[in-house]
């Protein structure tokens, strides 16, 4: 299957640990294509319909439901996880994204 940078993918998150995203949910992968095609490992952002407002939260609309990209809970996760491909997210919603993990993970 080929994974593609910005795609929303239906991921199973468990086992977790803690405060960890639990579940089999919606996520972004948010590593690059190069890595996405030689790599086992995909990193993805997982979705969340809790609205918190945490400045590390992409607020987009998927499906009719308003969600947030939890880029705080970015994580590693097997390929194998990786359930069901869906659609890409929005030139605007792409723009947010690197914007926050900017503000975020940039110094």
């Amino acid at each position: 299957m080929e994974l593609r940078q910005y795609q929303i993918v239906l991921v199973n998150l468990d086992p977790t640990l803690g405060s960890e995203i639990k579940k089999t949910r919606l996520c972004v992968i948010i590593s690059p294509n190069e890595m996405n095609k030689y790599l086992q490992t995909i990193v993805v952002a997982p979705m969340t319909s809790s609205s918190k407002s945490y400045p590390t939260r992409v607020e987009i609309l998927h499906n009719d439901t308003k969600r947030q990209i939890a880029l705080d809970q970015i994580r590693t996760v097997d390929r194998q996880r990786i359930t069901k491909i869906l659609e890409h997210l929005a030139g605007k919603e792409v723009s947010k994204v690197k914007e926050v993990m900017k503000e975020t993970y940039v110094d």
